[in-house]
């Protein structure tokens, strides 16, 4: 797998590097409230607020193509990828594997916005499969200061390296061609407008490529999403137990929150009261990447069959709430009178979505929530 074969190092424009103090600008965050966020202006703003960003020195352009090592540091751990530009050829061949389904308004506001500017300016996070070789080079690149080091407004610290190493680049090259496959994580609105946006301008030079950074797969942080349901489909707490104790080994209630074990376990939040809910062995397939997964087998065996929810995407009875919120938000949903119950899901696993992926395989919608999300902006990808 190449990310960025030569000569199609990313041709980057990147923060650089700057005094602590400087003088504070917001020029380009400003637009009238109330406007509408796919309308031109929006478009044209951006386009502008880039050249000025180019023109003042906030962003630079290296005099060469390099790779950048990137890291991402949170409350929640560390984790250091390669910023490279990833081959359309091989997102089209599947050698750059995809997880999940697009919405046409999301997708055609990333092409909108990246002809606006001529520019990616939103890396897509991937991940690598199990390659020490390659987590050797990046510890390597990262031994001294970063060359970029900025906190973003949720503490999340980003940090650059300028690999400029013609050795070191090589070995990335020759590593990343290797790999039988790199996977997308968070980012398929983004890769599909890049292609989109290559596909209508000819596809050659560097529209052939997209803004990428590829982590090791096992630093990549899933947290759980979780699922609130507004009714039990006519059910009294007691009956809407007893249901679920066919299917599932239920604890007496908990004193405090539940948070699950492992994908076979849930916790929910009933009538004030946590339970766990351990689903019976013979109910988890043994051979379906997608029907073990924690959401679908929760799906299959309660969400489905006793409270009656189809669609997740239409039905209006279900709503979902990110794990960075904390339990706490199940149960105060719950306690509103908002919603009748919650659950509690165990943290979809990045193996797990490869299998998927591998598997050519679509995930189920809101089944992973990635953290913490890259910085805009820390490198762009010129089209030009």
């Amino acid at each position: 797998m190449t990310p960025a074969a030569p000569p199609f190092l990313p041709d980057l424009f990147r923060i650089p590097p700057r005094p602590a103090k400087r003088p504070a600008t917001t020029w380009w965050l400003d637009l009238p409230p109330g406007t509408d966020p796919y309308s031109s202006a929006v478009y044209a703003t951006a386009a502008e607020n880039l050249a000025r960003m180019i023109a003042e020195g906030v962003l630079i352009r290296d005099a060469n193509p390099y790779y950048y090592a990137y890291r991402a540091t949170w409350t929640g751990g560390r984790q250091t990828g390669l910023a490279c530009v990833a081959s359309l050829a091989d997102y089209a061949t599947n050698r750059v594997r995809k997880h999940e389904l697009t919405t046409p308004v999301k997708e055609t506001d990333r092409v909108k916005q990246i002809e606006a500017l001529n520019a990616e300016t939103g890396p897509v996070m991937m991940g690598y499969p199990h390659a020490p070789e390659i987590d050797t080079l990046l510890k390597r690149a990262t031994e001294r200061d970063p060359d970029v080091a900025v906190t973003a407004d949720d503490g999340v610290v980003h940090e650059l390296w300028v690999i400029d190493d013609t050795a070191l680049i090589e070995q990335f090259t020759r590593r990343f061609d290797a790999l039988p496959a790199i996977y997308i994580a968070d980012g398929h609105h983004r890769s599909a407008a890049a292609a989109r946006v290559a596909e209508a301008r000819g596809g050659t030079g560097s529209h052939s490529y997209f803004l990428s950074v590829v982590f090791p797969h096992h630093e990549l942080t899933i947290l759980d999403y979780n699922r609130v349901v507004r009714d039990l489909a006519g059910r009294t707490p007691e009956q809407l137990l007893a249901e679920i104790a066919q299917r599932f080994v239920v604890s007496p209630p908990q004193a405090g929150p539940v948070r699950p074990a492992d994908a076979a376990s849930v916790g929910m939040y009933l009538g004030g009261r946590w339970h766990t809910l351990k689903l019976r062995a013979d109910l988890i397939p043994k051979d379906d990447p997608i029907g073990r997964l924690p959401i679908t087998l929760l799906a299959r065996n309660l969400l489905e069959p006793i409270l009656g929810i189809g669609d997740p995407r239409t039905d209006k009875r279900i709503d979902f709430i990110g794990g960075g919120r904390g339990l706490g938000e199940l149960a105060r949903r719950v306690d509103s009178g908002e919603m009748a119950v919650a659950f509690a899901l165990y943290p979809t696993q990045m193996e797990e979505v490869m299998a998927v992926a591998d598997a050519g395989g679509i995930m189920p919608p809101k089944s992973t929530w990635f953290e913490p999300k890259l910085a805009d902006g820390m490198v762009s990808h010129v089209l030009d």
